[in-house]
């Protein structure tokens, strides 16, 4: 019977969504705020009687654990984020030039050596 139940307040929540979305673009002549309000009712309508449900319960039981978890987070120092970021960079620039050596390095066997295209 509760899903039942559940299933009939989703469909609502719904109907609450479309039909503030029709109203936002029904009233196309009236006042933007008007229209910016009427939608805004609909979702917060919808919402809140999604969360009334099982799933909707279930999912705000999983947003709070969420931000439990997020508040839980140690964030790098700037120097952390400064000397981590400094690390990347000078990698990035040595294994550039470990490739284009080696670039250069396949280029002078083969047009040299192999071919004898050099000069």
């Amino acid at each position: 019977m509760a899903n039942a139940i559940d299933k009939v307040k989703i469909l609502g929540a719904i109907f609450l969504v479309v039909a503030g979305v029709a109203a936002f673009y029904s009233l196309e002549s009236s006042l933007q705020l008007l229209r910016v309000g009427v939608l805004v009712l609909g979702i917060l309508l919808a919402a809140g009687l999604a969360l009334t449900s099982g799933p909707g319960q279930q999912a705000w039981s999983f947003a709070k654990g969420a931000r439990s978890e997020f508040r839980k987070i140690v964030w790098p120092t700037r120097r952390d984020t400064i000397q981590s970021t400094l690390i990347v960079i000078l990698m990035v620039i040595l294994i550039g030039l470990f490739l284009w050596l080696l670039d250069q390095i396949s280029f002078w066997v083969i047009y040299d050596l192999f071919l004898q295209l050099g000069e």
